[in-house]
């Protein structure tokens, strides 16, 4: 099955052919940081409008990198949400224009599904990877989402923590925000941490006696303003590479916190890690450790799929598909709309031609 995905749910317009929900045959992300970055994150209004512009173009790029034609391609897979209603509005637009043109069945797929499809993908030229079997927990971190999840089957998702303030991702943009570092901050710090002493600093990680699973980073980003003030300027050289490596230990040792304690909670040793943070080396590198500890498994796919694209949705459209296809006849429903919120539980809508 040849599924072309589209995924517009904030500042990355994508598209991408995927095969049998695994085999990327074009991967196309364009990517709008530096337009926002200098308004220090992404502007809604900003974001749609270069959506607008970029969907059609990304779309004729990945189809024909895929060395495909239309009528090779069975389904057509698009972020319903959750996202910037906005920015998913294009996608879904083009996606329903599409669909309704070359006959093609239309899937909408969760996001957060997306990335926990990712760990499935690979390129014409690498082997197929290992993936958890079923049940697994997963740690999805991003910019706009930290929670872990036990995921029992495609539909069947339980949240286990989530943060009660700001995500993970959210976190670090804000902290290079405070020392004029630019957006976003994920990359940036970590580059800039190199080096530096993570012991400098004790920034402690939070106990939450209620939800003692969930995560909460707005002391960590109050403590690291502390320190800045102590300093009675941006700090510069050894002292920012201090302050940045303190921080980011501090962030990843809360996140390999809360996954032990789901592990140890849930009784599971496979783990699933997936979206944007998941690109920092320090996380990826203490992640594995934890589970060699445990003699458990961790699944991280490569960098260039943590990040939001549409490989993924592809990958989560294809198990979408099968399972459609299984129930027969179908009918199109021309009332599909956008969500910015959208529990990951809920049920998934699946309509077409």
């Amino acid at each position: 099955m040849i599924i072309l995905a589209i995924e517009s749910s904030c500042d990355e317009t994508a598209a991408s052919v995927v095969k049998d929900g695994e085999l990327v045959l074009s991967d196309v992300v364009r990517s709008q940081v530096e337009i926002h970055a200098k308004w220090g994150g992404v502007v809604p209004e900003i974001a749609s409008r270069n959506h607008l512009v970029d969907t059609i173009p990304v779309v004729d790029q990945a189809i024909a990198e895929a060395g495909v034609t239309w009528e090779e391609i069975d389904a057509i897979a698009v972020t319903q949400g959750p996202g910037l209603v906005g920015a998913l509005l294009v996608g879904l637009q083009v996606a329903k224009s599409l669909a309704f043109v070359h006959h093609k069945p239309l899937i909408p797929v969760h996001h957060l599904k997306g990335h926990l499809s990712a760990v499935a993908l690979r390129s014409p030229t690498e082997s197929q990877p290992a993936t958890p079997s079923y049940p697994f927990l997963a740690l999805v971190v991003s910019g706009g989402h930290t929670a872990i999840y036990r995921v029992n089957g495609f539909d069947e998702i339980k949240v286990i923590s989530n943060t009660l303030d700001d995500a993970a991702g959210e976190a670090f943009d804000k902290v290079a925000r405070m020392l004029g570092l630019g957006y976003p901050g994920g990359p940036v710090i970590e580059r800039m941490a190199a080096g530096g002493d993570e012991r400098k600093y004790r920034f402690t990680t939070p106990q939450i006696k209620a939800s003692p699973l969930d995560f909460s980073f707005s002391g960590l980003k109050t403590a690291v303003l502390t320190c800045i003030k102590r300093h009675g300027s941006l700090p510069e050289g050894e002292a920012l590479r201090d302050l940045l490596a303190s921080f980011q230990a501090a962030a990843v040792e809360q996140l390999v916190d809360r996954c032990k304690s789901a592990i140890k909670q849930e009784g599971i040793t496979r783990l699933s890690v997936s979206g944007g943070v998941s690109c920092n080396t320090l996380l990826r590198c203490r992640l594995t450790k934890l589970m060699n500890d445990l003699k458990g498994e961790a699944y991280i796919p490569p960098k260039r799929w943590c990040t939001d694209n549409a490989a993924m949705i592809g990958a989560a459209a294809a198990v979408q598909a099968l399972r459609y296809m299984e129930r027969g006849p179908h009918h199109r429903d021309d009332t599909l709309n956008a969500k910015s919120t959208w529990h990951i539980a809920e049920p998934p809508e699946i309509v077409g031609l």
